[in-house]
């Protein structure tokens, strides 16, 4: 009797997936993060060895701050915030742009024993004022246009020269000169514990308007342990030779990880832009020897077109350039790929609810994976949802997916209902963007589903402009959404039901939102409609919006 033939079996699962658990585990050994409970991130950033000698360069002028002063400063700001009345716990706001000084308070800030929220210096005043608010905000060091507008809301404020060649006749620097130039005191500095609070900053996590995301010392030391120490330990080349161009906002968790926090672990040099202009960025690079650029989309499919223009010439000394923030299409990697064939191209993924942390991109001669977003960093989990089901998934399927690590949100500030919602009873962190693992475990984006705008890397809530614009009284209902724009990554739009006999037009609802927010957040385009899209729940439909606006094109 003839027997057909067995079907063969199915492959094993990999070894970095369990199909019992669901749970996708990093294909990188584990990294021994510090045990000790009291040790704070900046005790622990200064305490690692390395070679550098300059940290931080100002980009115009090339004025510079070596680790040697970099400690010293730290600890001068330190003690004269103390001497100001800040205890452990308050709340510090930095409102400033990209400077040398940047990292020189927000570090002074921790080690005092204080806590950082961050702000784009663009923000308008009623944004401020609900973040003070919201934090309680004790001192603020900002830019000097904003000091008066600070004090006026009842919060000390000490102006930031933008680099530190200020003149000893600007008064308005006064009392921060006065705290750098102090002798250092020794005082007694509270004890901070790796899961006390370090730095509140802003985010609209999956949905909703911006809420205060709580991090942790132990946050700070996963980041720089788990993602800028151990990426830089994957290459040959020594850390304190490497150059990073700083363009992207240091008070955004992408810039803050690496500009503020991991890159000075690392003896690494940090060249300090103020703003992002191609073509100084070009003539940065060269002037300086820059071997490392962070970027997010806008700013490559920008600094691609540039070189082009002049036939991919220079740049000899770029080594690496990164991209995150916002996806990125394949187009956009093939020209920069093709303008730049001596550079390697990686991406990497992370919010600011998981300090920045949960995957980079790493490519070697017979693996080149451009479009992934990497591999799971050392130490986190991860797992693949069913969107409609909750039942998870295996290498291959696409769903939403969870982070679970050291380096996730302690909360949202003051909103537990919020921080359930985003960080379920065992830990996972639920980030509503859509992926799927590949056989070899890349990460790959497939959908963003999360409520937020990208915007030449600044990241915009829709329910905050939602909020400003249902005000008016000519406007009963109104969705915001992003339409996708090659230079700016996405543009805010939008949906406007206008009140019956309004005759509002389009100008009148941009400049009206453009006077309440930041520069950034402005509207760039209105469509006026009879209805919103929405759920029975009563949800904005915002795929619908963005569908509305294709059919439109």
């Amino acid at each position: 009797m003839q027997t057909s033939p067995r079907a063969p079996l199915p492959p094993p699962p990999p070894h970095w997936y369990s199909p019992v658990t669901g749970i996708y585990c990093s294909k990188h050994p584990a990294v021994d993060l510090p045990s000790d409970p009291l040790n704070d991130a900046v005790s622990h950033l200064f305490s690692r060895a390395h070679g550098g000698s300059t940290a931080l360069v100002d980009c115009p002028s090339g004025s510079s701050i070596s680790y040697s002063e970099l400690r010293s400063l730290v600890q001068c700001i330190a003690s004269g915030i103390r001497s100001m009345g800040v205890s452990r716990g308050d709340v510090v706001l930095l409102q400033l742009p990209n400077s040398v000084y940047y990292p020189v308070v927000f570090l002074g800030v921790l080690f005092s024993g204080g806590v950082v929220t961050t702000m784009n210096p663009l923000s308008s005043a009623s944004e401020t004022r609900r973040q003070v608010s919201d934090c309680n905000v004790r001192l603020a060091f900002a830019s000097s246009d904003k000091c008066e507008m600070l004090k006026a809301l009842g919060v000390p404020a000490v102006a930031v020269p933008e680099d530190v060649r200020f003149a000893s006749r600007d008064r308005e620097f006064v009392e921060f000169r006065t705290l750098l130039s102090r002798k250092f005191e020794s005082f007694e500095r509270p004890i901070v514990k790796q899961q006390d609070t370090a730095a509140i900053v802003y985010s609209s996590g999956t949905t909703g308007v911006s809420k205060g995301v709580v991090l942790t010392h132990g946050n700070f030391i996963a980041v720089c342990e788990l993602f800028v120490r151990f990426e830089a330990s994957q290459y040959e080349y020594p850390t304190s030779e490497n150059v990073y161009l700083a363009v992207l906002p240091m008070f955004h968790i992408y810039g803050m990880s690496l500009f503020v926090l991991g890159l000075l672990s690392l003896g690494s040099t940090v060249v300090v832009m103020r703003r992002f202009d191609p073509n100084e960025v070009v003539k940065a690079i060269d002037r300086y020897g820059v071997t490392h650029f962070p970027v997010v989309p806008p700013i490559l499919t920008a600094l691609t077109r540039t070189l082009k223009v002049a036939n991919g010439s220079g740049l000899r000394s770029l080594k690496q350039v990164s991209c995150g923030a916002a996806a990125l299409s394949r187009k956009s990697i093939e020209d920069f790929v093709q303008t730049f064939p001596h550079v390697d191209f990686i991406q990497g993924y992370g919010m600011t609810e998981s300090t920045a942390v949960g995957t980079r991109g790493f490519n070697t001669e017979k693996c080149r994976r451009y479009s992934s977003i990497g591999l799971l960093a050392p130490n986190m989990q991860a797992k693949v949802l069913d969107w409609k089901t909750g039942s998870f998934l295996p290498p291959g399927s696409s769903g939403e997916l969870l982070l679970r690590g050291p380096a996730i949100m302690k909360g949202y500030l003051n909103n537990v209902d919020a921080t359930r919602l985003m960080i379920d009873e065992d830990g996972w962190l639920h980030t509503g963007d859509i992926v799927h693992f590949d056989q070899d475990g890349f990460l790959h984006i497939v959908d963003r589903v999360k409520e937020i705008i990208k915007y030449k890397g600044f990241q915009i809530a829709p329910a905050d402009l939602e909020g400003v614009l249902i005000i008016h009284p000519d406007i009963v209902d109104v969705a915001v959404t992003g339409a996708l724009d090659e230079e700016s990554g996405e543009i805010p739009v939008a949906f406007v039901v206008r009140r019956i006999g309004s005759n509002i037009s389009e100008e009148a609802v941009m400049d009206y939102l453009a006077a309440q927010v930041a520069p950034y957040k402005k509207v760039r385009k209105v469509v006026f409609t009879s209805s919103i899209p929405k759920s029975a729940a009563g949800k904005i439909l915002r795929r619908e919006l963005k569908k509305s606006l294709t059919s439109r094109l």
